[in-house]
């Protein structure tokens, strides 16, 4: 009797024992791919590659070269605050609930029309696929679709007002980072204006040794006593220098006129590596269609107070704010001594 007892007591053990590790295995299941019951993906850092695009052909791939390097299409560095505000999105975003049974039809017919692609690749050969639609009604969430599913989700983020659509941005050129350069002074070679309209006021402060030099460009010939507050001022703006924005937002007319001709300043920053950074800039008219009539052009001074065109590197087209560049862009008697010139605007 007591030999039966015991053997019943080892295998009611082994049963409640394999009905534990069961539950265990699904629970660290679920637990372990966060995508599959909450939406989101847990280990962001194990993402190298996110693909995005809309239907109305704008796509973009972003590609990981680093923990803080990410690069657009392989070619142009990737803006980092987009960058990771997309990561903490994919992170932190839930899903709130399946979308009502009546509504499904006219979800997916939206997203269908409307929606937004996004593939999200792993290290290790993962890959996420889901279309991103439009707001919700109460604009606190937004409808997604994970593909291979029939049935579309609210997807928000706990805590956060609003919805996710405009963190899914398919426009390449809206990833693109707007630095120009990020250099201390000790990575500075030299730094050249040249003013086209002043060759007098055109300068060069050169790296030497442990110091800096200045030198007028049309002379060649070196400066001995120039104000070294104002030229540290200016040194020190090229740490994460940046533009405003890409001059697409602009009618290419608009721009066009205003870079038709000779530059205002041509800016050529070198570092010590050797490589060169050349930022031509151009003022911007408010309205660039009024100089076709104006009799004088010189006597033309209704311009933007704020911002001014610029060609960087003979590529882009961006626009630049003179708060930004006010102790860059200031001719050499600035330097000299002179009050503040207002030759940049």
């Amino acid at each position: 009797m007591k030999k039966r007892n015991i053997i019943l007591i080892i295998v009611t053990g082994a049963i409640i024992l394999a009905a534990g590790v069961v539950a265990l295995i699904k629970w660290n299941e679920a637990a372990g791919n966060t995508y599959n019951s909450e939406y989101n993906i847990e280990d962001t850092a194990a993402i190298n590659k996110i693909f995005i695009a809309d239907k109305q052909d704008n796509m973009v791939t972003l590609t990981r070269n680093s923990a803080s390097s990410w690069t657009i299409d392989g070619q142009y560095p990737a803006s980092q605050p987009m960058v990771d505000l997309l990561l903490k999105t994919l992170k932190d975003m839930r899903k709130r609930s399946d979308v009502n049974r009546n509504a499904v039809p006219n979800v997916i017919k939206d997203i269908a029309a409307h929606g937004i692609k996004v593939e999200i690749y792993q290290e290790g050969g993962d890959k996420y696929v889901f279309y991103v639609g439009r707001e919700t009604q109460d604009m606190m969430a937004s409808y997604m679709l994970r593909e291979g599913e029939k049935t579309p989700s609210i997807v928000h983020i706990p805590g956060f007002r609003g919805f996710l659509t405009p963190r899914f941005v398919s426009d390449p050129i809206k990833w693109r980072s707007h630095r120009i350069v990020d250099l201390d002074v000790n990575n500075i070679a030299r730094i050249e204006l040249e003013i086209p309209s002043s060759p007098n006021e055109s300068f060069a402060v050169v790296h030497e040794g442990d110091d800096f030099h200045f030198e007028l460009l049309k002379s060649h010939t070196r400066v001995a006593r120039f104000d070294t507050v104002r030229v540290a001022q200016m040194l020190s703006a090229f740490k994460n220098l940046n533009f405003d924005e890409f001059a697409s937002i602009v009618p290419n007319t608009f721009a066009d006129s205003c870079v038709s001709g000779a530059p205002r300043t041509v800016l050529r920053i070198t570092d010590t590596k050797g490589e060169t950074h050349v930022l031509k800039t151009y003022i911007k008219y408010d309205n660039p269609a009024d100089m076709e009539i104006m009799q004088d052009q010189e006597l033309y001074d209704a311009f933007d107070i704020n911002r001014l065109y610029a060609i960087l590197d003979q590529k882009d087209t961006v626009l630049i704010q003179y708060y930004v560049f006010d102790n860059i862009l200031q001719p050499a008697s600035y330097f000299l001594g002179a009050p503040q010139s207002s030759f940049a605007k």
